[in-house]
């Protein structure tokens, strides 16, 4: 009994922690290897139809799925985490590798220790790996898209955000393109004379796509006397943009291409200019949230895995795993449309699935004994 007691006790980072830091990670490594080649599939059966139609080479179809490798790697590393933790420690109850351990007296809490304490290693390389190599590869492989397989203008390429597009004898200057509502919004048209000098501009609040082209209710036009003074004078017109909806989607970055301090930026920029920005403070703290999966599907998974009836076998640990995933899916996907309507504020919508996760895992993972 003296000897079990002080086995309990046993300080972080001894053999045993060792002996489960490897066996978690060679299968973390593995799984994460599979589930990355399993998202990248997907994504090419995905993606096939559009680079067969285009007539895109095989060159920039492979450089297109190398380059989004990296989001792939960070869009799997929760399930690799979770898979690996089920069928490790299964492994090791099928083995009674874990019977023995209790027997010397460890409780479950402390023989899953070293597997929580990895997976907080997991979460700050997931927030640094989403922060330093996935915007740049995302980036670069929209690129790609949009200019090798769509054909867009690369100088057209600037996002949905302050977007400069170049008509007949005229310059025309978009704040915002939203989209969720198919709106532009804080249009502003140069019309130039034949030497590109300014002759006046048009303002328009905002335009809708509507029969086929952009309408707007309301402008204001300023034109330039030969006085040098201004007249002001409200009009009706639609803005001359070509460029359709579908078109205008081709041109926005994904919350993937964006730094953290980037999205911030882009944040404080729209609220300078009175653009509702929502749909960013909600993407902003789930670069927050996501990576705190990783703990979170430890203390839920542990539970299970050391339970006699689910101990061992990898079919087993995968289907659990995945019912574990999707119900994670299905409530991030409801609570992040929840804080894209404005139903419920950004930090709640992010957050919510991660603290409702939290909560059941620590009843699961304290009540297990």
């Amino acid at each position: 009994m003296r000897a079990a007691g002080s086995i309990k006790f046993l300080p972080l980072g001894a053999i045993l922690d060792r002996y489960l830091a490897r066996t978690f990670l060679r299968i973390f490594f593995a799984s994460l290897i599979w589930a990355t080649a399993l998202f990248a599939i997907v994504e090419f059966f995905d993606r096939i139809a559009t680079f067969l139609e285009t007539g895109a080479s095989l060159g920039t179809a492979l450089r297109y799925f190398l380059f989004k490798i990296p989001l792939s790697v960070s869009r799997v590393i929760g399930f690799a985490t979770l898979f690996s933790t089920l069928f490790c420690l299964g492994l090791l109850a099928r083995n009674h590798e874990i019977t023995a351990m209790r027997a010397s007296g460890l409780t479950v809490q402390r023989i899953a220790l070293p597997l929580v304490v990895l997976s907080l290693g997991i979460c700050l390389v997931t927030f640094a790996w989403n922060e330093a190599v996935v915007p740049v590869f995302t980036q670069r492989a929209q690129t790609i898209y949009k200019t090798e397989v769509k054909s867009q203008k690369p100088q057209s390429l600037f996002g949905t955000r302050d977007i400069w597009i170049r008509g007949e004898g005229n310059f025309i200057n978009v704040d915002q393109y939203d989209i969720k509502a198919g709106t532009l919004e804080g249009i502003k048209i140069f019309q130039l004379s034949r030497d590109f000098t300014l002759k006046g501009m048009i303002e328009i609040p905002s335009a809708e796509w509507r029969d086929g082209k952009w309408q707007a209710h309301a402008a204001t036009q300023w034109n330039f006397m030969p006085d040098g003074s201004l007249a002001k004078q409200a009009v009706t017109v639609a803005p001359p943009i070509s460029e359709t909806p579908d078109d205008l989607k081709l041109l926005a970055r994904e919350p993937e291409e964006f730094t953290f301090f980037d999205l911030q930026k882009q944040i404080a920029d729209m609220q300078a200019k009175g653009i509702d920005a929502t749909a960013y403070q909600v993407d902003l703290q789930v670069k927050l949230a996501l990576p705190f999966i990783a703990p979170l599907v430890v203390l839920i998974a542990v539970p299970f895995a050391l339970k006699r009836r689910v101990s061992g076998g990898l079919a087993l640990s995968f289907g659990i795993a995945m019912l574990i995933a999707f119900a994670y899916w299905v409530l991030s996907a409801f609570c992040f449309s929840l804080g894209y309507s404005s139903a419920l504020s950004p930090v709640v919508a992010a957050w919510a699935p991660n603290a409702i996760f939290a909560l059941i895992g620590l009843y699961l993972f304290t009540a297990e004994t």
